[in-house]
């Protein structure tokens, strides 16, 4: 992946680890992803526990993989437990992050499913539904924002901002299969083009 960078964490780190991904676990309405800006903030800006580059690379490698989105938790967890000292407690990290994450909001939707089927006629079962798209899409395009800044300013990254834009669009006018969008973006990327 990238240079992994020693660490120093101490049984308090780890506790406060899990804390933190216990408390983010229930702000995480529009999927994991959309609660990377403050991830980045705590992981790499706050604690220092990762760089850049690990930040960047986890979430790039586990969303390039198959299954969940929210295994880029489990990879940030693993790097800052390689970056404390090893394999173990990288499995450590990884264990503490994607528990904490998850069980949280699993409960809590699993209870909200439940009483919002009930529910389900009530006007304001409705009208949470409908007000919570603009908070998810907001937090979606702060996280485009923080992935797409590191690679320079807006001037420099223009292809990037440009494709992104186009992607958004046609996903949003036209039925196209985000597959062929994925593809194209990953040819775009390996001829070097964004």
């Amino acid at each position: 992946m990238t240079t992994a960078t020693t660490i120093a964490m101490q049984p308090a780190d780890w506790l406060h680890l899990l804390g933190y991904y216990l408390s983010l676990s229930l702000l995480t309405v529009g999927g994991a992803i959309a609660t990377a800006p403050d991830m980045h903030r705590f992981l790499v800006d706050r604690q220092a526990w990762l760089t850049d580059p690990q930040f960047n690379a986890s979430i790039a490698i586990a969303q390039a993989a198959p299954g969940p989105n929210v295994l880029f938790i489990g990879l940030l967890g693993w790097n800052v437990g390689l970056n404390a000292g090893g394999w173990v407690l990288g499995l450590l990290g990884m264990v503490l992050c994607l528990a904490g994450v998850m069980l949280p909001s699993t409960l809590l939707t699993w209870g909200a499913a439940r009483w919002a089927h009930r529910n389900r006629g009530l006007r304001t079962v409705r009208a949470f539904k409908q007000g919570m798209a603009p908070v998810v899409l907001g937090l979606l395009l702060a996280t485009a924002f923080i992935l797409g800044t590191t690679h320079g300013s807006l001037a420099e990254s223009w292809r990037l901002w440009a494709v992104s834009a186009a992607c958004m669009l046609l996903v949003w006018r036209t039925r196209i299969h985000l597959l062929w969008l994925l593809g194209a973006g990953a040819l775009s990327g390996a001829m070097g083009w964004i």
